[in-house]
């Protein structure tokens, strides 16, 4: 065959590839081939009309041969692109890419439009398969492509905003070449940019400062990027508030952050973050209780700021509100659990503060939950201050032989560290070693004298030692005194402040204003509350007695503050006020069924109201529940005498007189009950009797 009849039947293949008859192009492609097997172009029509013919496997084959014989000639590289293109298997899209590359190569010189187009393909290919890296150099090239080809500003910044959206969804899982291109795709869109100060600039500048937010490298850019958006937008609260957030993350508070905090509450405020920089300015203040309030207030409009819980956290815990700091800390993990790359020090810190919280709260299930969560703070090994709170843990949980253990070992590798002494401490004092629990908290406030816990120890070591400082509290007092003036809000050294004035001084007066400093600080010490009121009541301050159970009943939910009820309702028994005294002594009965006094006294509050059998019952009920409570014995018999039950009343009577032969009550009671019966014979003329 010669040369002219290859270039015949290639003529005619062609023609019949126009006229779709896809076969019969094959035919004389295969006679080329006959002749010719290297030909370039048999094997490209080969390829066509095979993917016509719907043989994408032969039409694949094809198109490699004809790039095998001529690697830089367009044809084939374009056959292959469309037969991927159109192809539903989704592993052809990695050959597509490389399809795609080497027809970039061979456009570069050549069709710009063309070159555009395939570049296009190739960025959306890319994103499909979520490659943002490739993304963003692919369309790298194409604005350096078109810079090269003189480009409008405008065109320019409307690419450089396109590669923005492109990139936008890469931020969860980029690696930091990739978000070094977004960043700059962001100063290139903003530098370029028609209108400034516009609307549309506004909005990008915004999306720029919540990109680089994401990025905890990019301190410098970011605090950069918010003061250039104040300079040119000093109205808007968007690039402070995110200033704001950031300081509170660094966790370092300099002059220029809390200038940020009070500019951004002089703009808006009702601002989150304002209202969080001003919780923390108030906890550095050692304001507490303001600082819980405006940080709740603030979390409560920014919930996902992790620091800021801690520092609510941290605050509750300074007015010993440890359930509360506990839920914080759980808030802190919860909001770190949603952020990108969670700060691993932010994490480890509020773990140690919840392990703290954990351990005032003081029962085995929070022991148990504090260890929980110290075992997952990141090198706690070698942290000899966490060591310490694992071992207060384990006393706390009963395992004295673990908490001993730690306490060994730390004292041998860390001598100097106050919290090895003070744990040391806490074990002989739990064992009741009070002069070993002594030396102790001496050695730990020698190296740490500004911590109110270890003088509240030691005051109690002193309070519970042996015979010598029992006579003399002197110890005790000063003790408390330093640990109250340290801490002003520890409700339990107040409480032994008003132990000490009451019971050795005998200061009722003082003791009672310590009593009440340390129920207003922990409304749960109960020991507190009723002996202030009982002081109260001794120095005829009825009013303030009252104050305080009307406070704490007025606020107690159905079966608690029984203390309070039984008090308040012996008052109203006292003060001739029957049927308050019921409804208080009833509520008091709802919270410990079993008392036997409670319901002695609930009688005699039915008995002056002249409900006789509720009354019976009552005084009946006392004493099954305590068979040595003759008074209410007593009291149930004169109830059945009052009711005319003579026989009844008599048979008891002579029951409490079986074992109190001399109870005058019952001796008088008996002799009346006779009397009745007496009076009645004579009166139905059965003389004899």
């Amino acid at each position: 065959m010669s040369n002219k009849e290859v270039k015949a039947a290639l003529k005619s293949a062609r023609e019949a590839i126009r006229n779709k008859e896809y076969k019969e192009a094959l035919k004389h492609c295969k006679t080329v081939l006959k002749q010719e097997k290297n030909n370039y172009n048999a094997w490209v029509f080969i390829g066509l009309s095979a993917a016509e013919l719907e043989q994408p496997g032969q039409a694949k084959g094809a198109y490699k041969k004809a790039i095998e014989l001529d690697p830089n000639q367009l044809l084939a590289w374009q056959g292959l692109a469309n037969l991927y293109e159109k192809s539903n298997q989704t592993d052809v899209e990695g050959d597509l890419a490389g399809v795609y590359q080497k027809l970039l190569e061979l456009y570069e010189s050549g069709d710009k439009q063309k070159w555009y187009d395939v570049c296009n393909k190739l960025v959306e290919l890319y994103r499909k398969e979520n490659k943002y890296l490739e993304v963003a150099e692919t369309w790298q090239k194409l604005i350096q492509k078109k810079q090269g080809d003189g480009a409008e500003k405008a065109e320019l910044h409307q690419l450089w905003k396109k590669m923005i959206q492109l990139l936008k969804g890469s931020t969860e899982n980029q690696d930091n070449k990739t978000g070094q291109l977004l960043l700059t795709a962001f100063e290139h869109a903003l530098n370029s940019a028609d209108t400034v100060p516009g609307e549309d600039h506004q909005n990008l500048y915004k999306d720029f400062i919540h990109c680089l937010s994401k990025f905890p490298h990019e301190t410098a850019r970011l605090e950069k990027a918010c003061n250039d958006m104040m300079a040119l937008y000093p109205a808007a609260c968007y690039p402070l508030e995110v200033l704001c957030l950031h300081f509170i993350q660094s966790g370092t508070l300099s002059e220029e952050a809390l200038h940020c905090f009070s500019k951004l509450l002089e703009m808006d405020a009702s601002s989150g973050p304002g209202i969080i920089g001003l919780g923390i300015k108030y906890l550095q203040e050692k304001k507490y209780k303001e600082a819980v309030k405006s940080l709740t207030e603030g979390l409560q409009k920014t919930s996902q700021c992790p620091a800021a819980w801690h520092y609510l956290a941290d605050a509750q815990m300074k007015i010993h509100k440890h359930k509360d700091a506990v839920l914080s800390c759980n808030q802190a993990l919860e909001a770190l659990g949603t952020l990108e790359g969670p700060s691993l020090r932010w994490k480890n810190l509020v773990l140690q503060l919840k392990a703290e919280a954990l351990i005032k709260i003081a029962n085995a299930d929070a022991a148990e939950e504090a260890i929980k969560a110290l075992e997952q703070i990141v090198d706690a090994s070698s942290n000899p201050v966490v060591l310490a709170i694992r071992g207060q843990a384990y006393l706390n949980k009963g395992s004295v032989d673990q908490a001993s253990k730690i306490s060994q070992e730390l004292l041998l590798s860390h001598p100097d560290l106050a919290e090895s002494h003070a744990l040391e401490g806490f074990i002989h004092y739990s064992q009741k070693n009070y002069e070993q629990a002594e030396r102790s908290f001496l050695n730990a406030i020698e190296r740490k004298a500004e911590t109110a816990e270890y003088h509240q120890y030691l005051g109690l070591t002193y309070w519970f030692m042996g015979d010598e400082t029992k006579k003399d509290k002197g110890k005790a007092l000063t003790q408390f005194l330093k640990a109250a003036k340290l801490d002003s809000y520890l409700g339990i050294v107040f409480r032994y402040l008003g132990n000490y004035y009451r019971d050795i001084a005998g200061d009722k007066s003082r003791a009672r204003g310590c009593y009440k400093k340390a129920f207003e600080l922990d409304g749960a010490d109960e020991e507190s509350g009723a002996a202030a009121v009982d002081l109260s009541e001794e120095l005829g301050d009825m009013d303030a007695a009252l104050s305080i159970l009307n406070e704490v009943t007025e606020k107690a939910s159905a079966g608690t503050a029984k203390w309070a009820w039984l008090h308040r309702g012996l008052y109203y028994l006292r003060t001739d006020q029957p049927s308050k005294a019921v409804a208080d002594l009833q509520a008091a009965l709802r919270a410990d069924p079993k008392d036997s006094n409670c319901w002695e006294s609930l009688g005699e509050a039915y008995l002056s109201r002249g409900s006789y059998s509720t009354a019976l019952k009552s005084f009946r009920r006392a004493s099954e529940l305590n068979p040595e409570l003759i008074y209410s014995v007593y009291k149930a018999a004169a109830v059945e005498q009052l009711l005319g039950k003579y026989e009844n009343a008599i048979a008891t009577y002579e029951q409490i007189l079986k074992k109190t032969e001399d109870y005058v009550p019952a001796l008088k009671g008996l002799g009346e009950c006779y009397l009745m019966l007496a009076r009645s014979a004579l009166e139905n003329y059965f003389d004899r009797k």
